[in-house]
């Protein structure tokens, strides 16, 4: 017989809607068995196939998972994940939570009710002004828990943020888990906006006689994951020692189990070198993808974000230092052929008809006004496609009995999520072949990436953000990567195959002749599917 769920938890949020917050989870209160302790969350994310097989098959599923849509029916849901999903295990003592945004209320809610006053519950955020208003009301949040610590990130440069978006759990078995997303701690953003996460394996404390070389420290593997994700820490700890608590307690333990290589953004003038220990921004992703295979033939990236920044007057910084990092791969003797790129970014009528409507739009930035934003228009519009890919005005789709439209789920779901692919055998649903993926807080801008290297060789970055990048050789050895739609499984038999949960649907709709992308920043006068409009008193 099913337990009953406990009372829900009352809700103080400040957007308006049906209440989000679920019922906390009916977990058992008394500690779990040995066996359960140390169990992949919310279930083994491999799938192992019945029976015995003369050929050795497995398929594993998607190392990244979308968030439930609260707008949107079941059949659309498979395979999400909630914050309370995250949170709501009662056997979390601690959690460092970071982000850009944040709701103290929304995000105490969402642990588990019976202990929620007991967890150690540290919020990372980048408001280091006194006055500013944000500040101000986490503060004045945070003051009625008494449970709750805030943390102000040390932002050296003008323009950054701290826009890294991840949350470090520790629990009474004595297990840690990292999870990496792309959503801020508000209600809007886990609810009708299209969001990633990353959750890694629970994290055991090292045996005492655990090896702790440094030769196996390869790109890809748990070790060096671990060494990249403390002195992730470690560089947001130069002027405040605030993380040296969390960092002293995760040394301890054994992240061997993770599969995946952190790309990450610190703010500075970085100069790398091939002793540098971790790289950051485009660097970091540059050093990683030599340790990818590619594939020989014709590739696409398709770089989706929600928010693109002043890149300059011509693609020189996208082209040459951005778009050239993302090209690489592991050395060949034949080297692969230069990959096309693709921006998928939504219009305004995708903003219009999204579950949110005009409200959604406001998490969505770029700008078009300024001449030297113009210009940058011109070179980006080759490249832009529609998120949901269903617009009148774009590119004609291909029209074939052979191929049919691979559906994400999330086209009225407004994009806030970041991922960037690259896949090959051309946009037939089915047919995708994917090289890597990376999901991260880091969205289209030189803010996040960092800007070319100056003179002296120095990189400079502005803002802090995070993300994980994956490939199927740290799967299995031969192993592919397929895109999979509405699921993280792969149904097909035989070989290593681990699937990718792509959020949008292919194939990819180009932009219309007259289209433009969505500016938040402008006058919006058409209303939305609610009445709304935007920007018109």
């Amino acid at each position: 017989m099913d337990q009953p769920g406990k009372r829900p938890a009352p809700f103080n949020g400040d957007e308006t809607g049906p209440d989000p917050t679920v019922l906390s989870l009916t977990h058992p209160i008394s500690p779990p068995t040995k066996k359960r302790r140390l169990a992949e969350p919310m279930k083994d994310r491999e799938e192992k196939p019945e029976g015995q097989s003369p050929v050795p098959s497995r398929k594993f599923r998607s190392p990244f998972q979308l968030t439930r849509i609260r707008d949107l029916p079941p059949e659309l849901n498979k395979d999400t994940v909630t914050l309370k999903d995250i949170l709501g295990d009662p056997l979390i003592s601690e959690c460092w939570e970071f982000n850009y945004l944040h709701d103290i209320d929304f995000l105490m809610a969402a642990f588990d009710e019976d202990v929620r006053h007991l967890v150690k519950v540290h919020v990372v955020h980048g408001f280091w002004k006194k006055e500013d208003p944000n500040k101000l009301q986490l503060q004045d949040a945070a003051s009625r828990y008494p449970n709750v610590v805030l943390h102000a990130a040390y932002l050296p440069e003008m323009f950054g943020t701290h826009h890294s978006k991840m949350m470090i759990l520790l629990r009474h078995d004595e297990t840690a888990q990292i999870v990496i997303h792309t959503a801020n701690m508000i209600v809007r953003d886990w609810t009708n906006m299209t969001q990633a996460a990353w959750v890694s394996p629970r994290l055991p404390l090292m045996k005492p006689s655990q090896p702790r070389s440094s030769q196996e420290a390869k790109i890809g593997s748990g070790a060096k994951f671990k060494i990249d994700f403390l002195n992730y820490l470690r560089a947001c700890d130069t002027r405040r020692p605030t993380y040296k608590s969390i960092i002293s307690k995760l040394t301890k333990h054994d992240f061997s189990a993770i599969k995946g290589s952190l790309i990450a953004s610190v703010p500075g003038r970085h100069k790398f070198t091939e002793d540098s220990p971790t790289r950051w921004g485009w660097a970091a992703m540059e050093q990683a993808l030599e340790a990818v295979p590619v594939h020989q033939q014709k590739a696409r990236i398709a770089v989706q974000i929600s928010s693109i920044a002043t890149l300059g007057p011509t693609d020189n910084w996208l082209r040459n230092t951005l778009f050239r990092a993302l090209s690489g791969g592991q050395n060949t003797t034949n080297p692969p052929q230069p990959p096309d790129f693709k921006v998928i970014f939504p219009t305004a009528d995708e903003i219009r008809k999204s579950l949110d409507g005009y409200h959604s739009g406001g998490s969505i930035h770029t700008k078009i006004q300024s001449p030297q934003q113009a210009k940058q228009l011109q070179y980006l519009e080759p490249l832009f496609c529609h998120w949901a890919n269903d617009s009148a005005h774009g590119a004609e789709l291909p029209q074939s009995p052979t191929i049919q439209q691979g559906e994400g789920g999330r086209k009225r779901a407004a994009p806030h999520i970041k991922t960037y692919i690259r896949y090959h055998g051309g946009d037939r649903p089915g047919h995708q072949s994917i090289d890597w993926a990376l999901t991260t807080s880091a969205n289209l801008s030189k803010q996040a990436w960092g800007e070319a290297p100056n003179a002296a060789g120095e990189t400079r970055i502005a803002s802090y953000e995070i993300g994980v990048l994956v490939w199927p050789a740290l799967y299995a050895e031969g192993a592919t990567m397929q895109a999979t739609f509405l699921t993280d499984a792969l149904e097909e038999e035989g070989g290593e195959v681990v699937a990718l949960r792509v959020p949008y649907n292919l194939p990819l709709q180009p932009y219309g002749e007259d289209e433009i992308p969505w500016v938040a920043t402008a006058r919006h006068a058409e209303p939305d599917w609610m009445g709304g409009v935007w920007g018109v008193e």
